[in-house]
């Protein structure tokens, strides 16, 4: 993960890294239904919950994700083209295996917390991949928990997909039946 050849070096780097993931980055959880699966081993409740750390930038800076990639060793850059009234298209870094996040990702910002509201972000991320873990999102009550944390991670998120899972896995009550 780390090849500075001596500490001063490796912690400017690591500065760098932090810094930047502090600005262009996120932490997402998300869901994907998969109803016609429900019988497999993962998707118990219809629902598949997805994990990703990316950082974004514009084509002019994609040198800093490949830095970023090779400082990980772990993830992809991935082209997101735009046609719209930007100059440039912009390239994601992502890293969404399971293994790479939890045992790559989670380790360094555990280790290098960062300063902002993103570690707050980032704590409620490593939190659902632990539950992830212990399988507790094969449960109704562990999907709705994570449904409602994804919920508070970016406000940006979708409500309505959240919405959909939370009254699809939340008991009725008798008088809705």
């Amino acid at each position: 993960m780390i090849n500075a050849d001596n500490q001063q070096e490796r912690l400017v780097k690591i500065g760098w890294i932090i810094g930047f993931v502090e600005g262009e980055s996120c932490f997402s959880v998300g869901f994907i239904k998969q109803p016609d699966r429900g019988k497999r081993r993962g998707y118990k409740t219809g629902v598949q919950v997805w994990c990703e750390f990316a950082v974004t930038q514009g084509e002019s800076s994609l040198s800093a994700l490949k830095e970023i990639q090779k400082f990980f060793g772990v993830g992809n850059i991935y082209l997101n083209k735009r046609y719209d009234n930007h100059r440039e298209h912009l390239y994601r870094y992502v890293v969404r295996k399971r293994n790479d996040l939890l045992n790559v990702i989670i380790p360094f910002f555990s280790s290098y917390p960062m300063h902002t509201v993103k570690y707050e972000q980032f704590k409620k991320f490593r939190y659902v991949l632990d539950q992830i873990v212990l399988n507790k999102h094969l449960t109704d009550e562990g999907i709705i928990e994570l449904a409602l944390i994804a919920e508070k991670m970016n406000a940006r998120k979708s409500r309505s997909e959240l919405i959909r899972i939370l009254r699809e896995h939340t008991p009725r009550s008798p008088e809705a039946i």
